[in-house]
């Protein structure tokens, strides 16, 4: 896969998040809107069940005329807008498709996604999606389909009108407001230079230059023993079954969420500010199409989450669609295996304790990650020095496999 730049209105569409600093009276409102959103969420679940027992379809045309029906029966989800309660609608017939087609295709049971289920009340986090016709901006504050208003922290400003938003209420009980906003490319200034990336868990990302390795932060086990504190708190004081919570539950509860927070911020902060100044210093990128999501189900599942892979992987490519770089994503098949001096592959895959490759063939010895980044250039076509001579990869068959990566 190759994502070439982008220019003018193409390049996309991005969210910008805000705060939301919302009143008492406002936010019973967004609650009593979830509530009626919640219900029908509830009422698709089991009329998805109700069709599956009794083999018959149930497709967003006949969700879509339950929700007329229901309306005209209830007062009560009357009183709320119609346009969340639609938009929750198509996110349940999504939700639905994607995990039929998962089924279809006989994926394993780790990488389906699963069937929706029911959302209950103290656990699922209110989420409320408007399209233009249900929200509209005046004044610097947010006003949504019901006379429900609140004020934005504008941290900075929107490029342009938004085409939707969505609000949510997080962990922590703070409020947000998402809106979807059409993109153009900032195109940076050329530097002639290309990268190779190679993911992993002793360092999180392996380039070919060494000044833009990104080790591996370790949020996660830094805040681990404050994090098992709080947890063992919460669990001391856990309500029994039907009794509610105390308020020494509450803030323990709270605490464990606000570390959680904490940490998902660092990842994210440090995956981006990394992506940002690889995308600033070099002109094409070869990336590992890597699925980090095999690795939690081994014994480096804890590492492997606290890297942060796949959300990193996602910020540079962001980066790069909205600065106009040319991305290659590369098929992550034996890359550990190939030469990338003069393209020859080692007849056993080497073991992760093996941390130095030596090829066979023509003698090059390089660290293994190093190796993997110039091949991940070599099989984009942007061959790196002294490489000029090696002939690009094609992507492997099912057949030619990489032990312990999927195929996709």
């Amino acid at each position: 896969m190759t994502t070439r730049p982008q220019t003018g209105e193409g390049a996309g569409h991005a969210r910008y998040t805000y705060r939301l600093r919302v009143s008492s009276s406002a936010r019973a409102a967004l609650e009593a809107e979830w509530d009626r959103c919640r219900w029908i969420w509830n009422e698709c679940v089991a009329r998805s069940k109700k069709a599956h027992a009794e083999d018959e379809k149930c497709g967003p045309a006949r969700l879509d005329k339950m929700l007329t029906e229901a309306r005209a029966d209830t007062a009560w989800l009357r009183e709320g807008s119609s346009v969340p309660q639609q938009q929750l609608i198509r996110d349940f017939g999504k939700s639905r498709a994607k995990a039929l087609k998962d089924i279809k295709a006989r994926l394993p049971m780790r990488q389906r996604a699963g069937m929706p289920r029911y959302k209950k009340k103290r656990e699922a986090l209110p989420t409320l999606n408007y399209t233009q016709r249900g929200f509209r901006l005046k004044d610097g504050r947010l006003h949504v389909a019901g006379g429900i208003v609140a004020r934005v922290v504008w941290s900075r400003e929107l490029p342009k009108p938004p085409s939707s938003v969505r609000i949510y209420r997080d962990s922590l009980g703070h409020w947000y407001a998402s809106f979807v906003v059409a993109t153009t490319t900032e195109v940076l200034p050329s530097t002639g230079r290309d990268i190779g990336i190679d993911w992993g868990v002793k360092e999180t990302a392996t380039t070919t230059s060494d000044a833009h390795d990104l080790p591996h932060a370790q949020h996660g086990k830094t805040a681990a023993q404050r994090l098992a504190r709080y947890q063992r708190m919460t669990a001391r004081r856990k309500p029994k079954r039907g009794q509610p919570g105390s308020k020494g539950y509450r803030v323990a509860k709270r605490r464990a969420a606000k570390l959680h927070k904490k940490v998902a911020r660092q990842r994210e902060d440090t995956g981006r500010k990394w992506a940002k100044r690889v995308v600033r210093d070099h002109d094409r990128l070869a990336v590992e199409d890597f699925r980090p999501k095999f690795l939690a189900k081994s014994t480096m599942a804890r590492k492997a989450a606290d890297a942060a892979i796949g959300a990193t992987k996602q910020a540079l490519i962001h980066m790069a669609r909205k600065h106009g770089r040319e991305l290659y994503l590369v098929h992550p098949a034996h890359t550990t295996m190939d030469c990338a001096q003069c393209g020859a592959r080692t007849k056993h895959a080497l073991p992760l304790s093996e941390r130095t490759y030596t090829c066979t063939a023509c003698g090059a010895v390089s660290p293994r990650d190093k190796n993997s980044a110039r091949v991940m250039l070599v099989r984009a076509g942007l061959n790196p020095a002294g490489a000029d001579r090696v002939r690009a990869a094609s992507p492997p068959g099912r057949s030619q496999r990489e032990p312990g990566i999927p195929l996709h």
